[in-house]
């Protein structure tokens, strides 16, 4: 299931090159060419999955041990104070392939948090309706 014009498959199928730090027969970790800090990877799948929800769930929980490794080994090699975990699914996913970006954090390094304003509710009733409508979802789902 490759996609013969992503930039990611291409990097996987060492069809395009990149500075990659790890890789094993699921997925391949490769420095950001954009990146907000020294350091910043970017985990993927190799096999093509647009975005976290179309990941096959055998996968997410090895996925995720290879995030935490590469969290490890990036705040240890950039001698950073902790690590920034994202994921983009559709909106800002400037590559639609599936990434998680392992960002090295210092204490004041100027990223602030999310990169977007904050919402509050607009008061508890609105807040309990997002509540019930989310668990409804999951409920849905399992």
């Amino acid at each position: 299931m490759e996609t013969p014009s992503c930039v990611f498959c291409k990097i996987a199928g060492k069809n395009l090159a990149a500075y990659i730090v790890y890789e094993d027969e699921e997925a391949i970790a490769f420095l950001d060419s954009h990146p907000l800090f020294p350091g910043h990877v970017l985990l993927s799948p190799l096999k093509h999955y647009e975005t976290l929800l179309d990941l096959p769930p055998e996968l997410a929980g090895s996925m995720m041990r290879k995030t935490q490794l590469l969290a490890r080994a990036v705040q240890s090699a950039m001698e950073a104070e902790g690590t920034f975990i994202a994921i983009n699914n559709y909106v800002s996913q400037t590559v639609p392939h599936l990434h998680i970006h392992v960002v090295p954090r210092r204490r004041r390094d100027g990223l602030r948090g999310f990169f977007w304003p904050r919402q509050q509710y607009k008061d508890d009733a609105a807040r309990e309706a997002a509540r019930t409508a989310i668990q409804r979802e999951i409920q849905k789902a399992l």
